[in-house]
């Protein structure tokens, strides 16, 4: 069976990339490396929910050290959107594939692309990038087909689903629009 690296970005994106990954044959192993989650009290809440459903889905998940100081080092000079996000999701898309290939796993992907608010071609853009860089295999499916049935089903199980995307800036744009 072919192993694959998922990196998660919360637990109600995980539960359809983890069904699809898992019908086409895959041996599923999480990748939960989000320092772009602020406050710390908001990354703490979105880890023990994967934690809990990872246990209910029998998912095996490594949880690097939260250090928010990457993102910020990372995004510094472009806080604002359009260019926060593609940066943000390259951090976290190459530390998922370079964990990969440290574990001889040889395709790696993302419940980002579970998300109708993401910029997909963009995220296909960098995930294939990242696979020249690494020489790992970039898994790309449009998992958005089950986005809305997955987060019926995580409301529905109790399944903290979170208000907005992760990041400090983020969460103020939300805050803006309401």
């Amino acid at each position: 069976m072919e192993r694959i690296l998922l990196h998660i970005c919360c637990a109600p994106c995980l539960i359809y990339p983890l069904e699809r990954l898992r019908e086409q044959g895959y041996e599923v192993m999480g990748f939960f490396y989000n320092p772009n989650i602020h406050p710390q009290e908001e990354y703490e809440q979105r880890r023990r929910a994967v934690e809990d459903f990872s246990h209910v889905a029998e998912l095996e998940v490594i949880y690097p050290e939260y250090n928010p100081e990457e993102f910020f080092r990372v995004i510094k000079g472009n806080e604002i959107n359009p260019g926060r996000c593609p940066l943000c999701w390259e951090l976290r898309l190459q530390a998922t594939a370079m964990a990969a290939k440290k574990m001889n796993i040889t395709n790696f992907t993302s419940t980002l692309l579970v998300s109708p608010y993401q910029d997909h071609a963009l995220l296909e853009g960098i995930g294939y990038h990242i696979e020249e860089e690494e020489n790992v295999n970039f898994y790309l499916e449009d998992f958005r087909t089950g986005f809305r049935k997955a987060h019926q089903y995580a409301r529905a199980q109790g399944i903290y689903c979170q208000k907005y995307c992760g990041c400090l800036y983020s969460k103020e744009e939300r805050n803006i629009k309401k």
